[in-house]
């Protein structure tokens, strides 16, 4: 889980997973709409790619990158449990016996 919220940490990340939420997408098209170097977008590829938060897939010359969604949520829905876990299990203790 750590390495989705590494991953979600950057807004450029976050962005590139917003463009892809609208349909794969090559890596030069996505590359085209941000203003930064092509060897900075592969490294946000890869940190994407290790999170698992996206597919790559090698069409001709081009790579075509897929979100994957499931991730995303799997990741987001266990961060939210570990909060209502520690919540509950707090407020367990801290209610007075009866």
């Amino acid at each position: 889980m750590s390495s989705v919220f590494k991953a979600l940490s950057d807004p450029t990340r976050r962005r590139v997973l917003q463009l892809l939420r609208a349909g794969s997408m090559s890596a030069g098209e996505i590359s085209d709409r941000f203003d930064v170097s092509k060897p900075t977008m592969s490294a946000h590829f890869a940190v994407l790619k290790e999170a698992d938060l996206v597919h790559a897939e090698k069409a001709g010359k081009s790579v075509i990158y897929h979100l994957k969604l499931s991730v995303l949520e799997d990741a987001l829905l266990g961060f939210v449990n570990s909060f209502e876990g520690g919540v509950a299990a707090s407020a367990a203790k801290e209610e007075p016996a009866k």
